[in-house]
């Protein structure tokens, strides 16, 4: 896993519009582009989507470092070490160490944006 980066140039991708339970339930379907024709229609939302998941990816990895660096806060009482924590997320612990450390620098700088 490439280590965490933060952009200061936030895209505003298309919102996710989510889907009906029976529709979710079609492998074959995926947010309706399977039933888009044009595909200079299809590649102009299936590039939408795909903005809109990097945006959401990388403000999820924005929030695990907070909380990665909230757990291994020394004020705690109860504090996690980076390998409990590598071990709650599924992660090595160097990355740990780094995702704590990057979670601390937005921490100083406030909350993700």
């Amino acid at each position: 896993m490439a280590e965490p980066q933060r952009s200061e140039r936030r895209l505003r991708p298309a919102p996710l519009l989510f889907e009906p339970s029976e529709a979710a339930a079609d492998p074959e379907h995926f947010f309706d582009l399977e039933s888009i024709e044009d595909p200079r229609d299809l590649l102009s939302r299936a590039t939408e989507l795909t903005l809109a998941f990097r945006a959401a990816t990388d403000r999820a990895v924005e929030f695990q470092a907070l909380a990665a660096a909230q757990l291994a806060d020394p004020r705690r009482f109860d504090r996690l070490t980076p390998a409990d924590i590598a071990e709650r997320a599924e992660w090595t612990e160097d990355y740990a160490k780094k995702m704590i450390e990057f979670g601390r620098g937005l921490l100083q700088d406030g909350s993700p944006q």
